[in-house]
């Protein structure tokens, strides 16, 4: 199975998504990244804990996650992606 985003995907965020829980394991989420703070990503919840949110890519082999830069705080979390509308051809919910 591949990536649930592709590069060039455009994407509406719901910022209001984890007002009403915290993110879970499994769940899309938008970031910061942590080394380039002006550049957002989008990253899947493996784990949370303590120490914080621990963010996996989709494709491991090709993404740099919470392996490279450790956890991110929940704080941290700017929202949740749910509709891609950019490519045409691939609009729809994100999931």
């Amino acid at each position: 199975m591949g990536p649930t985003l592709r590069s060039g995907d455009w994407l509406l965020v719901d910022p209001a998504a984890f007002s009403r829980r915290p993110p879970r394991a499994g769940d899309l989420v938008v970031v910061p990244h942590p080394r380039l703070r002006e550049r957002l990503i989008v990253k899947r919840v493996a784990t949370t804990g303590p120490g914080g949110l621990v963010l996996l890519g989709d494709a491991p082999d090709a993404s740099t996650d919470s392996r490279s830069w450790g956890p991110v705080a929940p704080s941290a979390v700017i929202g949740r992606p749910w509709f891609r509308y950019w490519p045409p051809r691939r609009m729809g919910r994100v999931r």
